[in-house]
């Protein structure tokens, strides 16, 4: 039996909450994930395991060795990593992620960069607006944007995005721009729902919230769709600033109910810290923090 195979087939099907998603997601058929694992049991004369139509829990036995063997594995991962090098220079692979317009508009020419000045460093960059999980995903480091919740995770704060409303000047200059949120009742507006189901959006006003109930005539699926039909002078849009900063500057886009906005939400980049940092993680932090706060602060200055 190869101790160290089972050891990490165990620890997954716990993280997992079954045998069948650990077999999902090593890869490997149930039977083989369920057979190592017997095989552990029968080594250490113990049961580790109580599985019912729940899921599996930890006998008391169980407990301890799942805490042992967690320690084993990060020790193993860690020497791996110091005699692979990644603690004496910046080489290896680092998976980053990023919501998909941010990611596009501004870590992929931070990355690009990165890449330009660490020859050995190669990076996987995963642009989607799902919540991703470091361990499940395999991320090394992430940009999140919003309050994050309490983890162990380190997160440096890169600044903030506004959530705005925007029309193109051809659309405002058929309809009165809206003086408070509940005009746009009487616009159009683009969103992400069903034209067929009711789209809320919410304003603030002296610390009270705003939800102003709507019916778009245009829905789409992408930011970019919603900015490109904004500007076409479709309807109304509501974005993040970094996503509609340039079309604004250059007067195709024009900011409406600014004084209504929610509080700015944080940006943050995030990264898992267990212990010693490998080099290519720090130079990625170290290079890219400096760097995607300008292109924060550039691409939305205080009410542009």
């Amino acid at each position: 039996m190869d101790r160290l195979d089972a050891m990490q087939m165990m620890l997954t099907a716990v993280e997992c909450g079954s045998l069948s998603k650990a077999s999902r997601k090593l890869g490997q058929p149930l039977a083989t994930v369920s057979r190592k694992v017997s095989e552990l049991e029968s080594h250490l004369k113990a049961n580790l395991l109580i599985r019912s139509s729940k899921g599996l829990e930890l006998t008391p036995a169980g407990r301890t060795y799942v805490n042992a063997a967690k320690t084993i594995l990060e020790a193993l991962n860690e020497a791996e990593r110091a005699a692979a090098g990644e603690y004496t220079a910046p080489k290896g692979d680092l998976v980053v992620t990023a919501p998909t317009m941010f990611g596009r508009l501004h870590v992929l020419p931070v990355v690009t960069s990165f890449l330009a000045s660490f020859p050995e460093v190669s990076v996987a960059l995963m642009l989607t607006d799902r919540v991703t999980h470091f361990l499940d995903d395999q991320i090394d480091v992430a940009l999140r944007i919003g309050d994050l919740p309490d983890s162990n995770l380190i997160a440096t704060r890169l600044g903030a995005t506004r959530r705005v409303t925007c029309a193109s000047p051809a659309y405002l200059a058929a309809r009165a721009a809206p003086a408070v949120p509940q005009d746009l009742a009487d616009h159009d507006v683009i969103s992400f729902e069903s034209v067929s189901s009711p789209t809320l959006w919410r304003y603030w006003s002296d610390g009270n919230e705003i939800a102003i109930p709507l019916r778009s005539r245009l829905s789409v699926n992408t930011f970019d769709a919603t900015i490109a039909a904004g500007v076409a002078g479709a309807g109304v849009i509501r974005a993040n600033s970094y996503q509609v900063a340039h079309y604004v500057r250059d007067g195709r886009l024009q900011l409406l109910l600014e004084a209504y906005e929610p509080s700015p939400r944080p940006v943050h980049l995030i990264y898992d810290k267990r212990g010693r940092l490998p080099l290519k993680l720090r130079a990625f932090v170290d290079f890219a923090v400096p760097r995607l706060r300008d292109r924060l602060t550039n691409a939305a200055p205080a009410r542009f």
